[in-house]
């Protein structure tokens, strides 16, 4: 036969939570402390109706409305403020970009104009082509402006294992050393190491 205690039908006595006795109190001074309508009808009921217990009951009415008033005053300037200093960094944000378009569209307006002939030639019969920096001497030779270096057609070349090539266009070889060899005549044409 099973025993059916208090506990196990209604629960437990107190509640597990800690807060009850601070929340009960709370609820009991609160009761106390009305406001609102229910608070002036008890401090009304509790006075002597004498115009000292009126006064001091108005002067204390007179002062909540002003404490709420002043607080409505103090919360919505808060709020205009938070509305200004966000409708001033909206304003700060658009004038930086609107200075950033304006910006970018100046310096794509003015491109640099290369002012000299597309080619310059010269009396001996070489030419200077501006736009790829490139000399063509008369004998078809070509040095890049730029580098000082000769510009070799690399579709023409073929480069071998031990670092020499094989210039197809012009029949030379130019070795690992330096030493270039006619392909044609086999003849060796300079050494430059």
């Amino acid at each position: 036969m099973s025993t059916i205690n208090a506990t196990s039908v209604y629960g437990p006595l107190f509640p597990a939570s800690s807060d009850w006795l601070k929340d009960t109190y709370t609820a009991i001074q609160n009761s106390n402390n009305s406001g609102g309508l229910l608070g002036m009808l008890s401090s009304a009921a509790s006075n002597d109706g004498s115009l000292s217990s009126f006064l001091s009951s108005s002067t204390t009415t007179a002062n909540n409305f002003a404490l709420i008033s002043q607080n409505s005053v103090t919360n919505a300037s808060s709020l205009f403020a938070q509305i200004a200093s966000q409708n001033q960094k909206t304003a700060d944000t658009k004038k930086l970009q609107d200075a950033l378009a304006s910006l970018s569209a100046s310096q794509q307006a003015v491109q640099p104009k290369n002012v000299l002939d597309p080619i310059i030639f010269f009396a001996d019969g070489s030419t200077i082509d501006t736009n790829s920096n490139i000399l063509t001497m008369a004998d078809g030779t070509q040095i890049d402006t730029t580098t000082g270096t000769k510009v070799i057609d690399t579709s023409s070349i073929i480069q071998m294992a031990n670092g020499a090539y094989l210039d197809t266009k012009n029949n030379i070889l130019t070795m690992s050393d330096g030493s270039k060899i006619d392909t044609v005549t086999g003849l060796k044409i300079s050494v430059t190491a």
